[in-house]
């Protein structure tokens, strides 16, 4: 038991990815800055709200003038500046020896689109055994349906989750899916966790306490 969360009942990890597997911060903020001078819009303001959300949401937030055809023009634009943006996309510390480690079912749970998903996951080396984008949903983080979603497919009940999130509006979904959240960055989830690494033990020594 750690921070109140009991990690010996967890049956399944569901990963954010931007920020958690993936270290794409810098990529996530150029384009976003690039972005807001193109669409007269505070830098400050845009990033604030942008990390872990879809870019509509972040679009809607910041640019409420739009029609819905410009909300979802802006967004296309956004993403499109980050297709390509990937020389400095790599696994998070710790992130290759906790997949290399992890014994339970998993699964990737993000705000981009399908598309920016397998090119950053493929920058990082990271091949999920299943991926849920914004594309496979209604409604994004923070709503919970991308994680019920992928509960779902691996056939896990929710509560039996770990969600794994370094964004408020990724803690806010996970929670709201019945989860248990471990939060990494300060992020004020159910565990704080420094890094992946941190967790791979915490996993491993669940794993012994339910053997």
């Amino acid at each position: 038991m750690e921070d109140g969360v009991d990690l010996t009942i967890i049956e399944a990890v569901l990963f954010d990815m931007d920020g958690t597997l993936v270290d794409s911060d810098a990529a996530v903020e150029r384009a976003w800055r690039v972005w807001a001078a193109e669409y007269a819009a505070d830098p400050a303001a845009v990033l604030a709200v942008a990390h872990g959300a879809p870019a509509e949401r972040t679009v809607r937030l910041i640019r409420p003038d739009l029609t819905e055809a410009g909300v979802a023009q802006a967004a296309a634009r956004q993403l499109s500046l980050q297709y390509d943006d990937l020389s400095d996309v790599v696994a998070t510390p710790g992130t290759p020896e906790l997949l290399a480690a992890l014994r339970l079912p998993w699964a990737v749970v993000t705000s981009a689109d399908v598309r920016l998903a397998k090119a950053r996951l493929g920058a990082a080396g990271i091949t999920p055994p299943l991926l849920i984008t914004v594309e496979d949903i209604r409604a994004g983080k923070p709503d919970p349906e991308g994680y019920l979603r992928a509960a779902e497919l691996l056939g896990v009940a929710p509560e039996r989750c770990l969600v794994v999130e370094d964004a408020e509006v990724g803690v806010t979904a996970g929670r709201a899916a019945g989860a248990q959240v471990a939060a990494l960055k300060g992020v004020d989830g159910d565990l704080s966790i420094a890094d992946l690494g941190t967790l791979t033990g915490l996993l491993a020594a669940a794993g012994k306490a339910r053997a």
